[in-house]
Formats: structure tokens, sequence, C-alpha cells
């Protein structure tokens, strides 16, 4: 098997980004604040903003993308904080440690720019994701909120505070 890298997303790689964002909506829809329908209909300038204006990593082995990740900084939150979004792994390749590489990046990220606190939604049915998140040190908030696209899906938010230290995962 070819060796996992984790590499940031720049504006060279806006295509890929895109494929692996639109497969990862097919493959879970319920698990993203979008549907395939609305992001296939998307221009290319959006992609192009969408990386201009974020920071996703993607997991390689070899070529093959195996995972994604997204930081999100929500406007009208914390300067501070940032969100964990779009985290995907190809069915092929969970529980292989890509989860773990991504979410270290984004950690990294995270803690490079003085950030204090890292925040995601899990849905209420998704144990595997919330006890994969608890492993790493996240804990539940107590915030709770629905699915935006699937009317009556509950989520929680869980956090982990970085407090400028350096995050070890696994």
């Amino acid at each position: 098997m070819s060796e996992l890298t984790v590499c940031r997303v720049e504006p060279a790689h806006w295509q890929l980004h895109r494929a692996v964002r639109l497969a990862m909506l097919l493959d879970a829809p319920r698990a993203y604040g979008s549907t395939f329908a609305r992001e296939i209909a998307f221009d290319d300038g959006v992609w192009h903003e969408r990386i201009r204006d974020g920071a996703a990593w993607l997991a390689l082995r070899g070529e093959l993308p195996v995972g994604s990740v997204t930081m999100w900084q929500v406007p009208g939150r914390p300067e501070d904080e940032a969100t964990l979004v779009a985290m995907w792994v190809a069915s092929h390749a969970r529980g292989t440690g890509v989860a773990d590489a991504l979410v270290q990046a984004l950690l990294d990220h995270a803690s490079g720019l003085g950030l204090r606190r890292v925040t995601l939604d899990v849905a209420d049915d998704n144990g595997r994701a919330a006890a994969f998140y608890a492993r790493l040190g996240f804990v539940e908030t107590g915030v709770r909120g629905e699915l935006p696209h699937v009317p009556g899906a509950g989520e929680f938010e869980m956090e982990l505070l970085l407090d400028g230290r350096p995050v070890v995962t696994g």
C-alpha cells in the first residue's frame, strides 16, 4: 500500500478538491451541511473561492485521494476559534489512520494560528465519529442542533481546547 500523505489544498488542486467534495456528498449525504445536487451546479469560480478563503487538506495514498477535512472560521464566532467541517474518509480507507492524519493537520494549523478552540458537530446517529473525536480529546459542549437539510435529525457540538499547547493525536 502506498504511503499516506496529507497536503493543504492549494489553488492548483481545485479540480481534485471538487471531485473529493462531490464524492463525499454522494457517499454520506446526511453528514454535511450541503447536498450533491447543490454543489454539482457550482461554477468553477465557487471552487476557486472556497480554496482561496478556506483551509482544507486532502489525504492521498499515492495519487489516490482517500480523505479530506476543512477548517472554517464561522462568521460571528470568536476569532480565536475554528470549526472542523467536511471530514470524510473513503470507505476502503476507514480505520487506517487517515482520519487521524487529517485531524492532526487541521489541529496543527489551528495551533499555529494561535487559535484557542476547535469545534465540530456530530449527528446523533454517528457513534463512530463521536467515539473517534472523543479519543482525540474532543468533549461534548452541551450545544445541540438539527442537521440543516434533514429536519428532525439531531446533532451535538464537541470541542477541543488548544490552549497554545501542541496537540498530539493517536
